[in-house]
Protein backbone atom coordinates (compact mmCIF):
# COMPACT_ATOMS: atom_id res chain seq x y z
CA UNK A 1 0.00 0.00 0.00
CA UNK A 2 1.53 3.51 -0.90
CA UNK A 3 2.50 6.00 1.61
CA UNK A 4 2.38 8.74 -1.01
CA UNK A 5 0.06 11.61 -0.11
CA UNK A 6 0.58 12.49 -3.93
CA UNK A 7 1.87 10.86 -7.23
CA UNK A 8 2.96 13.13 -9.93
CA UNK A 9 2.69 10.55 -13.01
CA UNK A 10 4.46 9.38 -16.12
CA UNK A 11 6.17 13.31 -16.96
CA UNK A 12 9.27 13.99 -18.35
CA UNK A 13 12.08 14.91 -15.15
CA UNK A 14 14.19 17.32 -15.69
CA UNK A 15 15.47 17.44 -12.01
CA UNK A 16 17.78 20.39 -12.15
CA UNK A 17 21.18 18.60 -12.27
CA UNK A 18 21.76 19.29 -15.84
CA UNK A 19 21.19 15.40 -16.75
CA UNK A 20 19.45 14.57 -19.67
CA UNK A 21 15.31 14.41 -19.03
CA UNK A 22 13.85 11.15 -18.51
CA UNK A 23 10.07 9.77 -17.74
CA UNK A 24 9.50 8.61 -14.31
CA UNK A 25 7.09 9.19 -11.48
CA UNK A 26 7.95 11.28 -8.81
CA UNK A 27 6.26 10.14 -5.33
CA UNK A 28 5.71 13.07 -2.60
CA UNK A 29 5.59 12.66 1.77
CA UNK A 30 5.31 14.53 3.91
CA UNK A 31 6.32 17.50 1.92
CA UNK A 32 9.03 16.42 0.54
CA UNK A 33 10.22 14.04 -2.48
CA UNK A 34 10.08 10.44 -1.17
CA UNK A 35 10.65 8.92 -4.43
CA UNK A 36 11.49 8.78 -8.35
CA UNK A 37 10.83 6.04 -10.23
CA UNK A 38 8.80 3.76 -13.00
CA UNK A 39 5.11 2.64 -11.96
CA UNK A 40 5.11 4.28 -8.74
CA UNK A 41 1.74 3.39 -6.44
CA UNK A 42 -0.73 5.89 -6.63
CA UNK A 43 -0.97 8.03 -3.43
CA UNK A 44 -3.52 10.19 -1.76
CA UNK A 45 -3.51 11.91 -4.63
CA UNK A 46 -2.66 11.41 -8.33
CA UNK A 47 -1.67 14.19 -11.01
CA UNK A 48 -1.46 12.69 -14.62
CA UNK A 49 1.57 14.71 -15.93
CA UNK A 50 1.50 12.79 -19.53
CA UNK A 51 3.80 14.69 -21.94
CA UNK A 52 4.25 17.57 -19.57
CA UNK A 53 8.32 18.46 -17.90
CA UNK A 54 8.65 18.19 -14.23
CA UNK A 55 10.70 20.68 -13.13
CA UNK A 56 11.97 22.09 -9.87
CA UNK A 57 10.61 24.90 -8.65
CA UNK A 58 12.54 28.03 -9.19
CA UNK A 59 14.35 30.27 -7.01
CA UNK A 60 14.39 33.78 -7.85
CA UNK A 61 17.36 35.91 -6.28
CA UNK A 62 16.36 38.98 -6.85
CA UNK A 63 12.91 40.27 -6.01
CA UNK A 64 11.56 43.43 -3.95
CA UNK A 65 8.75 42.23 -2.40
CA UNK A 66 10.06 43.27 0.87
CA UNK A 67 6.57 45.16 1.88
CA UNK A 68 4.04 43.15 -0.58
CA UNK A 69 5.23 40.21 2.32
CA UNK A 70 3.85 42.08 5.15
CA UNK A 71 0.17 43.05 3.35
CA UNK A 72 0.11 40.47 0.89
CA UNK A 73 0.03 36.38 0.48
CA UNK A 74 0.35 35.68 -3.26
CA UNK A 75 3.29 37.38 -4.35
CA UNK A 76 2.39 38.18 -8.36
CA UNK A 77 3.70 38.40 -10.76
CA UNK A 78 6.72 35.77 -9.61
CA UNK A 79 4.76 33.00 -8.77
CA UNK A 80 2.75 33.26 -12.14
CA UNK A 81 6.52 32.14 -13.61
CA UNK A 82 6.96 28.97 -11.90
CA UNK A 83 8.96 30.90 -8.41
CA UNK A 84 8.71 28.72 -5.69
CA UNK A 85 10.95 30.59 -3.62
CA UNK A 86 11.85 34.27 -3.98
CA UNK A 87 14.60 36.50 -1.86
CA UNK A 88 14.01 40.04 -0.68
CA UNK A 89 16.24 42.67 0.35
CA UNK A 90 18.01 43.48 -2.59
CA UNK A 91 19.81 46.35 -4.23
CA UNK A 92 20.44 47.47 -0.26
CA UNK A 93 16.56 48.40 0.23
CA UNK A 94 13.92 47.35 2.55
CA UNK A 95 12.16 48.62 5.54
CA UNK A 96 13.97 47.04 8.50
CA UNK A 97 16.03 48.25 10.88
CA UNK A 98 14.11 51.20 11.31
CA UNK A 99 13.09 53.97 13.97
CA UNK A 100 9.47 55.44 13.79
CA UNK A 101 11.36 58.71 12.60
CA UNK A 102 12.88 57.07 10.00
CA UNK A 103 9.64 55.12 7.99
CA UNK A 104 9.15 57.80 5.48
CA UNK A 105 12.65 58.13 4.43
CA UNK A 106 13.12 54.59 3.32
CA UNK A 107 9.27 54.20 1.92
CA UNK A 108 10.80 57.63 -0.24
CA UNK A 109 13.84 55.69 -0.96
CA UNK A 110 11.89 52.74 -1.92
CA UNK A 111 9.51 54.68 -3.77
CA UNK A 112 12.61 56.05 -5.96
CA UNK A 113 15.42 52.87 -6.44
CA UNK A 114 12.30 50.37 -7.21
CA UNK A 115 8.71 52.77 -8.32
CA UNK A 116 7.02 51.67 -5.55
CA UNK A 117 4.16 54.10 -4.80
CA UNK A 118 4.18 56.20 -1.63
CA UNK A 119 0.80 55.98 -0.64
CA UNK A 120 1.15 51.92 -1.59
CA UNK A 121 3.75 51.89 1.12
CA UNK A 122 2.39 53.71 3.78
CA UNK A 123 -0.68 52.29 3.62
CA UNK A 124 -0.09 48.86 3.18
CA UNK A 125 3.49 48.55 5.85
CA UNK A 126 2.07 47.75 9.00
CA UNK A 127 5.15 49.03 10.79
CA UNK A 128 4.71 46.03 13.94
CA UNK A 129 8.39 45.82 14.00
CA UNK A 130 11.70 48.40 14.58
CA UNK A 131 14.65 45.61 14.56
CA UNK A 132 15.42 43.38 12.38
CA UNK A 133 14.62 40.37 13.75
CA UNK A 134 11.21 41.71 14.73
CA UNK A 135 10.46 42.00 10.70
CA UNK A 136 11.27 38.54 10.08
CA UNK A 137 9.06 37.43 13.20
CA UNK A 138 6.61 39.31 11.75
CA UNK A 139 6.96 37.44 8.16
CA UNK A 140 7.45 34.08 9.97
CA UNK A 141 3.72 34.18 11.26
CA UNK A 142 2.19 34.22 7.66
CA UNK A 143 1.96 32.52 4.79
CA UNK A 144 2.13 32.56 1.23
CA UNK A 145 2.79 30.97 -2.12
CA UNK A 146 6.18 30.86 -2.43
CA UNK A 147 9.20 30.78 0.45
CA UNK A 148 10.73 34.17 1.39
CA UNK A 149 14.11 34.88 2.14
CA UNK A 150 15.11 38.05 3.36
CA UNK A 151 18.95 39.63 2.86
CA UNK A 152 19.08 42.88 5.85
CA UNK A 153 19.38 45.64 3.29
CA UNK A 154 22.44 47.91 4.11
CA UNK A 155 20.62 51.43 3.62
CA UNK A 156 17.90 50.62 6.46
CA UNK A 157 21.38 49.63 8.53
CA UNK A 158 22.78 52.45 8.03
CA UNK A 159 20.33 54.92 8.49
CA UNK A 160 19.08 53.53 11.49
CA UNK A 161 22.58 53.91 13.27
CA UNK A 162 23.82 56.95 11.82
CA UNK A 163 20.89 59.00 11.47
CA UNK A 164 20.64 61.62 9.09
CA UNK A 165 24.80 61.38 9.04
CA UNK A 166 23.83 58.52 6.69
CA UNK A 167 21.01 59.37 4.87
CA UNK A 168 23.72 62.62 4.05
CA UNK A 169 26.38 59.74 3.11
CA UNK A 170 28.98 60.60 5.40
CA UNK A 171 31.61 58.32 6.17
CA UNK A 172 31.00 55.50 9.25
CA UNK A 173 33.20 55.92 12.36
CA UNK A 174 34.44 53.08 13.80
CA UNK A 175 31.82 53.43 16.60
CA UNK A 176 29.01 53.27 13.58
CA UNK A 177 30.76 50.47 11.82
CA UNK A 178 30.90 48.43 15.02
CA UNK A 179 26.95 48.89 15.59
CA UNK A 180 26.15 48.27 12.42
CA UNK A 181 27.98 45.34 12.35
CA UNK A 182 26.95 43.76 15.92
CA UNK A 183 23.03 44.44 14.29
CA UNK A 184 24.29 42.59 11.26
CA UNK A 185 25.27 39.74 14.00
CA UNK A 186 21.99 39.60 15.33
CA UNK A 187 19.82 39.30 11.94
CA UNK A 188 21.86 36.74 10.74
CA UNK A 189 21.83 34.66 14.13
CA UNK A 190 17.65 35.57 13.53
CA UNK A 191 17.32 34.11 10.20
CA UNK A 192 18.93 36.46 7.72
CA UNK A 193 20.37 34.96 4.33
CA UNK A 194 22.87 37.93 4.30
CA UNK A 195 23.39 41.07 3.22
CA UNK A 196 22.50 43.53 0.76
CA UNK A 197 23.92 46.79 -0.64
CA UNK A 198 24.38 49.65 -3.70
CA UNK A 199 26.56 51.58 -4.81
CA UNK A 200 25.47 52.81 -8.18
CA UNK A 201 24.68 56.56 -8.82
CA UNK A 202 20.98 55.39 -10.62
CA UNK A 203 19.87 54.46 -7.14
CA UNK A 204 18.20 57.60 -5.87
CA UNK A 205 15.42 58.10 -3.46
CA UNK A 206 12.03 60.17 -5.01
CA UNK A 207 13.28 63.09 -3.28
CA UNK A 208 16.51 63.14 -5.66
CA UNK A 209 18.66 62.04 -2.93
CA UNK A 210 21.55 59.41 -3.57
CA UNK A 211 21.22 55.96 -1.67
CA UNK A 212 22.67 56.22 1.20
CA UNK A 213 25.19 53.51 0.75
CA UNK A 214 26.34 55.11 -2.30
CA UNK A 215 29.67 56.33 -0.56
CA UNK A 216 29.88 53.67 1.70
CA UNK A 217 33.48 53.50 2.69
CA UNK A 218 35.74 50.30 2.14
CA UNK A 219 36.19 49.68 6.04
CA UNK A 220 32.31 49.98 6.50
CA UNK A 221 31.81 46.92 3.09
CA UNK A 222 34.58 44.66 4.57
CA UNK A 223 33.16 44.99 8.50
CA UNK A 224 30.29 43.07 6.94
CA UNK A 225 31.87 40.82 5.33
CA UNK A 226 34.43 40.14 8.68
CA UNK A 227 30.44 38.90 9.97
CA UNK A 228 29.55 36.53 7.63
CA UNK A 229 32.84 35.24 7.66
CA UNK A 230 32.34 34.91 11.50
CA UNK A 231 29.07 33.63 11.15
CA UNK A 232 30.08 30.67 8.42
CA UNK A 233 27.43 31.50 6.03
CA UNK A 234 25.40 34.16 4.03
CA UNK A 235 25.21 36.15 1.01
CA UNK A 236 26.68 39.36 0.19
CA UNK A 237 24.71 41.12 -2.83
CA UNK A 238 26.31 44.11 -4.46
CA UNK A 239 25.04 46.33 -7.41
CA UNK A 240 28.09 48.69 -8.39
CA UNK A 241 28.91 50.48 -11.79
CA UNK A 242 31.19 48.31 -12.81
CA UNK A 243 30.02 48.83 -16.23
CA UNK A 244 31.57 52.46 -16.38
CA UNK A 245 34.34 53.19 -17.72
CA UNK A 246 36.16 53.18 -13.95
CA UNK A 247 34.09 49.84 -12.83
CA UNK A 248 35.99 47.05 -11.81
CA UNK A 249 35.56 43.70 -9.54
CA UNK A 250 38.14 44.79 -7.38
CA UNK A 251 36.24 45.45 -4.36
CA UNK A 252 33.57 42.66 -5.16
CA UNK A 253 36.65 40.59 -5.34
CA UNK A 254 37.58 41.66 -1.91
CA UNK A 255 34.57 41.22 -0.40
CA UNK A 256 34.61 37.54 -1.38
CA UNK A 257 38.18 37.14 -0.17
CA UNK A 258 38.06 38.76 3.21
CA UNK A 259 34.22 37.15 3.84
CA UNK A 260 34.89 33.36 2.19
CA UNK A 261 30.97 33.51 1.32
CA UNK A 262 29.55 34.11 -2.45
CA UNK A 263 29.30 37.40 -3.31
CA UNK A 264 26.78 38.43 -6.26
CA UNK A 265 26.46 41.45 -8.49
CA UNK A 266 24.30 42.78 -11.35
CA UNK A 267 26.03 42.22 -14.83
CA UNK A 268 24.85 43.26 -18.37
CA UNK A 269 25.65 45.01 -21.25
CA UNK A 270 25.43 48.29 -22.54
CA UNK A 271 23.31 48.54 -26.11
CA UNK A 272 26.36 49.91 -27.87
CA UNK A 273 30.12 49.45 -27.65
CA UNK A 274 32.86 49.44 -26.09
CA UNK A 275 31.65 46.52 -24.20
CA UNK A 276 32.70 45.82 -20.50
CA UNK A 277 31.44 42.17 -20.23
CA UNK A 278 33.89 39.97 -21.81
CA UNK A 279 36.59 41.65 -19.45
CA UNK A 280 33.95 41.34 -16.14
CA UNK A 281 33.62 37.68 -17.24
CA UNK A 282 37.46 36.84 -17.59
CA UNK A 283 37.84 38.62 -14.40
CA UNK A 284 35.01 36.59 -12.71
CA UNK A 285 36.70 33.44 -13.53
CA UNK A 286 39.65 33.93 -12.34
CA UNK A 287 38.39 34.95 -9.41
CA UNK A 288 36.54 31.84 -8.97
CA UNK A 289 39.32 29.74 -10.47
CA UNK A 290 41.30 30.79 -7.44
CA UNK A 291 38.79 29.94 -4.87
CA UNK A 292 36.44 32.50 -4.46
CA UNK A 293 32.79 32.26 -5.13
CA UNK A 294 31.68 35.41 -6.88
CA UNK A 295 27.93 35.53 -9.23
CA UNK A 296 27.25 37.41 -11.91
CA UNK A 297 22.94 38.05 -11.89
CA UNK A 298 21.77 38.47 -15.88
CA UNK A 299 18.05 39.32 -16.81
CA UNK A 300 17.76 36.83 -19.53
CA UNK A 301 16.84 39.38 -21.60
CA UNK A 302 16.59 43.31 -22.33
CA UNK A 303 16.53 45.47 -19.56
CA UNK A 304 13.28 47.23 -20.67
CA UNK A 305 11.14 50.07 -19.62
CA UNK A 306 7.55 50.10 -20.58
CA UNK A 307 6.37 53.26 -21.57
CA UNK A 308 2.79 54.66 -21.82
CA UNK A 309 -0.24 56.87 -20.71
CA UNK A 310 -1.24 54.85 -18.11
CA UNK A 311 2.37 53.89 -16.95
CA UNK A 312 4.75 56.03 -14.82
CA UNK A 313 6.88 57.66 -17.88
CA UNK A 314 6.16 58.32 -21.44
CA UNK A 315 8.54 59.80 -23.99
CA UNK A 316 6.38 63.57 -23.38
CA UNK A 317 6.12 62.67 -19.38
CA UNK A 318 8.35 65.95 -18.64
CA UNK A 319 6.82 68.53 -21.32
CA UNK A 320 4.61 71.10 -20.09
CA UNK A 321 1.24 70.18 -22.15
CA UNK A 322 1.74 66.34 -20.90
CA UNK A 323 2.02 67.78 -17.22
CA UNK A 324 -0.65 69.71 -17.39
CA UNK A 325 -3.17 67.27 -18.25
CA UNK A 326 -1.41 64.46 -16.45
CA UNK A 327 -3.51 64.58 -13.55
CA UNK A 328 -6.65 63.77 -15.60
CA UNK A 329 -8.77 60.49 -15.24
CA UNK A 330 -6.59 58.20 -18.33
CA UNK A 331 -9.55 58.44 -20.57
CA UNK A 332 -10.13 62.10 -20.42
CA UNK A 333 -6.28 62.80 -21.14
CA UNK A 334 -6.14 60.54 -23.67
CA UNK A 335 -8.96 62.00 -25.14
CA UNK A 336 -7.30 65.63 -24.60
CA UNK A 337 -3.91 64.13 -25.70
CA UNK A 338 -5.63 63.16 -29.20
CA UNK A 339 -6.85 66.52 -30.32
CA UNK A 340 -4.45 68.30 -32.84
CA UNK A 341 -4.00 70.99 -31.58
CA UNK A 342 -2.71 69.51 -28.01
CA UNK A 343 -0.60 66.89 -30.08
CA UNK A 344 1.34 69.70 -32.33
CA UNK A 345 2.16 71.53 -29.25
CA UNK A 346 3.73 68.64 -27.13
CA UNK A 347 5.63 67.70 -29.95
CA UNK A 348 6.73 70.96 -30.27
CA UNK A 349 7.92 71.07 -26.68
CA UNK A 350 11.54 70.37 -25.10
CA UNK A 351 11.62 67.92 -22.39
CA UNK A 352 11.27 70.01 -18.93
CA UNK A 353 14.93 70.26 -17.35
CA UNK A 354 14.39 69.90 -13.82
CA UNK A 355 12.32 66.95 -14.07
CA UNK A 356 13.98 65.05 -17.45
CA UNK A 357 17.72 65.19 -16.65
CA UNK A 358 19.19 61.35 -17.72
CA UNK A 359 15.47 59.85 -17.61
CA UNK A 360 13.64 62.25 -19.75
CA UNK A 361 16.36 61.49 -22.17
CA UNK A 362 16.73 57.67 -21.57
CA UNK A 363 12.67 57.32 -22.43
CA UNK A 364 13.16 59.10 -26.05
CA UNK A 365 15.87 56.14 -26.59
CA UNK A 366 14.06 55.78 -30.15
CA UNK A 367 16.72 53.61 -31.51
CA UNK A 368 15.79 50.63 -28.91
CA UNK A 369 12.04 51.65 -28.58
CA UNK A 370 9.40 49.27 -30.06
CA UNK A 371 5.88 48.47 -30.18
CA UNK A 372 5.98 45.29 -27.98
CA UNK A 373 3.01 43.70 -29.30
CA UNK A 374 0.98 40.36 -27.84
CA UNK A 375 2.08 37.84 -27.72
CA UNK A 376 5.59 40.45 -26.85
CA UNK A 377 8.40 40.46 -28.74
CA UNK A 378 11.78 40.96 -26.65
CA UNK A 379 14.27 40.62 -29.53
CA UNK A 380 12.92 42.72 -32.14
CA UNK A 381 15.94 43.81 -35.26
CA UNK A 382 16.39 47.36 -35.34
CA UNK A 383 14.39 48.11 -38.39
CA UNK A 384 11.57 47.59 -36.38
CA UNK A 385 12.56 50.24 -34.07
CA UNK A 386 10.61 53.59 -33.42
CA UNK A 387 13.35 55.63 -34.94
CA UNK A 388 13.44 53.47 -38.14
CA UNK A 389 9.88 53.08 -38.62
CA UNK A 390 9.47 56.69 -38.80
CA UNK A 391 12.25 57.41 -40.84
CA UNK A 392 10.35 55.24 -43.42
CA UNK A 393 6.96 57.10 -43.09
CA UNK A 394 8.91 60.65 -43.36
CA UNK A 395 8.26 61.81 -39.69
CA UNK A 396 10.00 62.19 -36.74
CA UNK A 397 10.27 59.66 -33.90
CA UNK A 398 8.36 61.76 -31.63
CA UNK A 399 5.41 61.85 -33.50
CA UNK A 400 5.35 58.15 -33.98
CA UNK A 401 5.71 57.44 -30.82
CA UNK A 402 3.24 59.90 -29.49
CA UNK A 403 0.32 58.65 -32.29
CA UNK A 404 1.41 55.10 -30.88
CA UNK A 405 0.81 55.83 -27.38
CA UNK A 406 -2.50 57.71 -27.99
CA UNK A 407 -4.35 54.59 -29.48
CA UNK A 408 -6.40 52.17 -27.70
CA UNK A 409 -9.11 52.28 -24.73
CA UNK A 410 -6.48 52.84 -22.45
CA UNK A 411 -3.66 53.93 -24.58
CA UNK A 412 -0.55 52.10 -26.54
CA UNK A 413 2.41 50.63 -24.46
CA UNK A 414 6.20 50.92 -25.83
CA UNK A 415 8.57 48.81 -25.03
CA UNK A 416 12.45 50.43 -24.57
CA UNK A 417 15.36 48.08 -24.22
CA UNK A 418 17.58 50.33 -21.96
CA UNK A 419 20.44 47.70 -22.04
CA UNK A 420 21.29 44.16 -22.53
CA UNK A 421 20.52 45.03 -26.43
CA UNK A 422 24.01 45.41 -27.35
CA UNK A 423 23.62 46.21 -31.36
CA UNK A 424 20.25 45.31 -32.05
CA UNK A 425 20.26 41.82 -30.53
CA UNK A 426 20.28 39.49 -27.83
CA UNK A 427 23.69 37.85 -28.59
CA UNK A 428 25.79 38.98 -26.18
CA UNK A 429 22.96 38.29 -23.43
CA UNK A 430 23.67 34.28 -24.42
CA UNK A 431 27.15 34.36 -23.91
CA UNK A 432 27.28 35.70 -20.96
CA UNK A 433 23.86 33.38 -19.96
CA UNK A 434 26.32 30.27 -21.09
CA UNK A 435 29.12 31.09 -18.47
CA UNK A 436 29.65 29.15 -15.59
CA UNK A 437 29.51 32.22 -13.20
CA UNK A 438 26.41 33.92 -14.37
CA UNK A 439 23.05 33.02 -12.38
CA UNK A 440 19.46 34.48 -14.26
CA UNK A 441 17.86 36.86 -12.25
CA UNK A 442 16.91 40.87 -11.73
CA UNK A 443 13.63 40.40 -12.43
CA UNK A 444 12.59 42.63 -9.61
CA UNK A 445 9.31 41.29 -8.99
CA UNK A 446 7.35 43.54 -6.87
CA UNK A 447 9.31 46.72 -7.92
CA UNK A 448 9.00 49.15 -10.82
CA UNK A 449 5.20 48.84 -10.87
CA UNK A 450 4.54 51.89 -13.38
CA UNK A 451 7.79 51.02 -15.53
CA UNK A 452 9.16 47.34 -15.51
CA UNK A 453 7.84 43.78 -15.67
CA UNK A 454 10.50 41.33 -15.89
CA UNK A 455 9.33 39.18 -13.56
CA UNK A 456 8.44 37.08 -15.93
CA UNK A 457 12.33 36.28 -17.11
CA UNK A 458 12.02 32.67 -16.12
CA UNK A 459 9.30 32.16 -18.26
CA UNK A 460 11.23 33.60 -21.44
CA UNK A 461 14.21 31.99 -20.53
CA UNK A 462 12.60 28.80 -21.14
CA UNK A 463 10.02 29.39 -24.15
CA UNK A 464 12.75 31.64 -25.79
CA UNK A 465 16.27 30.59 -24.80
CA UNK A 466 15.03 27.03 -24.92
CA UNK A 467 12.37 26.74 -27.43
CA UNK A 468 12.31 29.72 -30.13
CA UNK A 469 14.94 31.62 -30.96
CA UNK A 470 15.86 30.40 -34.45
CA UNK A 471 19.91 30.82 -33.31
CA UNK A 472 21.94 30.65 -30.09
CA UNK A 473 19.46 28.10 -27.97
CA UNK A 474 20.26 26.86 -24.73
CA UNK A 475 19.23 23.34 -23.43
CA UNK A 476 16.27 22.98 -21.79
CA UNK A 477 18.33 21.03 -18.72
CA UNK A 478 21.09 23.87 -18.62
CA UNK A 479 17.86 26.44 -18.23
CA UNK A 480 16.14 24.19 -15.41
CA UNK A 481 19.80 24.15 -13.41
CA UNK A 482 20.32 27.56 -13.56
CA UNK A 483 16.78 28.36 -12.48
CA UNK A 484 17.03 26.59 -9.67
CA UNK A 485 19.74 24.27 -8.81
CA UNK A 486 22.17 27.14 -9.39
CA UNK A 487 20.18 30.17 -7.54
CA UNK A 488 19.79 27.28 -4.37
CA UNK A 489 23.10 26.74 -4.10
CA UNK A 490 24.00 30.47 -4.06
CA UNK A 491 21.21 31.77 -1.78
CA UNK A 492 22.67 28.38 0.43
CA UNK A 493 19.32 26.46 -0.14
CA UNK A 494 20.87 23.15 0.05
CA UNK A 495 17.13 21.74 0.37
CA UNK A 496 15.83 22.57 -2.82
CA UNK A 497 16.60 23.08 -6.36
CA UNK A 498 16.65 19.55 -7.52
CA UNK A 499 13.96 16.80 -8.02
CA UNK A 500 15.85 14.17 -5.98
CA UNK A 501 14.69 12.00 -2.74
CA UNK A 502 14.93 13.89 0.33
CA UNK A 503 14.65 17.64 -1.41
CA UNK A 504 11.37 19.81 -0.94
CA UNK A 505 8.67 19.09 -3.12
CA UNK A 506 8.91 22.38 -5.10
CA UNK A 507 7.88 21.74 -8.34
CA UNK A 508 6.36 22.65 -11.72
CA UNK A 509 4.42 20.67 -14.18
CA UNK A 510 4.86 22.57 -17.53
CA UNK A 511 3.13 21.91 -20.96
CA UNK A 512 6.23 23.25 -22.95
CA UNK A 513 5.09 23.79 -25.96
CA UNK A 514 2.01 25.15 -24.75
CA UNK A 515 4.57 28.04 -22.65
CA UNK A 516 3.72 31.12 -23.57
CA UNK A 517 3.69 34.93 -22.24
CA UNK A 518 1.06 37.56 -22.12
CA UNK A 519 1.94 41.08 -22.94
CA UNK A 520 2.05 43.18 -19.43
CA UNK A 521 -0.91 44.46 -18.37
CA UNK A 522 -2.02 47.16 -15.98
CA UNK A 523 -4.23 46.12 -12.70
CA UNK A 524 -5.15 48.24 -9.56
CA UNK A 525 -4.90 45.83 -6.78
CA UNK A 526 -2.15 47.54 -4.83
CA UNK A 527 -3.27 49.28 -1.42
CA UNK A 528 -4.86 52.51 -2.14
CA UNK A 529 -6.09 50.78 -5.61
CA UNK A 530 -2.73 51.28 -7.08
CA UNK A 531 -1.68 49.75 -10.47
CA UNK A 532 1.19 47.82 -11.09
CA UNK A 533 2.37 45.65 -14.02
CA UNK A 534 1.92 42.30 -14.41
CA UNK A 535 2.36 39.68 -16.91
CA UNK A 536 1.16 36.33 -16.74
CA UNK A 537 1.70 32.72 -18.66
CA UNK A 538 0.29 30.12 -20.30
CA UNK A 539 1.62 26.88 -20.06
CA UNK A 540 2.17 25.96 -16.20
CA UNK A 541 0.28 23.37 -15.61
CA UNK A 542 0.38 23.25 -12.06
CA UNK A 543 3.08 24.72 -9.50
CA UNK A 544 3.78 23.10 -6.17
CA UNK A 545 4.87 24.34 -3.15
CA UNK A 546 5.74 22.19 -0.16
CA UNK A 547 4.09 19.13 -1.64
CA UNK A 548 0.96 21.43 -2.15
CA UNK A 549 -0.36 22.62 -4.99
CA UNK A 550 -0.71 26.32 -5.30
CA UNK A 551 -1.66 27.17 -8.97
CA UNK A 552 -3.26 25.01 -11.49
CA UNK A 553 -3.46 26.13 -14.73
CA UNK A 554 -2.66 29.75 -13.82
CA UNK A 555 -5.22 30.01 -11.07
CA UNK A 556 -4.82 30.02 -7.84
CA UNK A 557 -5.83 26.59 -6.04
CA UNK A 558 -6.08 27.65 -2.42
CA UNK A 559 -3.16 26.32 -0.10
CA UNK A 560 -0.92 28.74 1.31
CA UNK A 561 2.37 26.36 2.38
CA UNK A 562 5.00 29.09 1.44
CA UNK A 563 6.85 30.50 5.02
CA UNK A 564 9.56 33.07 5.56
CA UNK A 565 12.91 30.65 5.52
CA UNK A 566 15.71 31.41 8.01
CA UNK A 567 19.25 30.92 7.11
CA UNK A 568 20.45 28.32 9.43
Amino acid sequence: MSNFDLVIRGGTVVDGSGGAPFRADVGITGGCISAIGAELPDGAETIDATGLLVTPGFVDVHTHYDGHVTWENRLIPSSCHGVTTAIIGNCGVGFAPCKPEGREGLIRLMEGVEDIPFPVLATGLPWTWESFPEYLAFLAGRSFDMDVAAYVPHAALRVYVMGARGVERELATAEDIARMSALLAEAMDAGAIGIATSRTIFHRSSDGKSIPTLDAGEAELLAFADVLRDKGRGVFQIVEDIHLPEGSLALIRKLAERSGRPVTFSIGTGNTGPYKWPALLDDMADANANGLVIKGQLMPRGIGMMLGPELTLNPFYSTPGYAALASLPLAERLEELRKPAVRAEILSQALDPNAASVLGQMVRGFDTMFELGSPPDYEQPPENSISARAARMGISPEELAYDLMVEGERGGRLYLAMANYADGSLDAVGEMLKHPDVVPGLGDGGAHCGTICDGSYSTFLLAYWGRDRTHGRLSLPDIVRRLSAETAELMGLDDRGTLAPGKRADINLIDFDGLKLHAPEVTYDLPCNEKRLVQRAEGYRATLVNGEVVYRDGAAAGPLPGRLIKAA
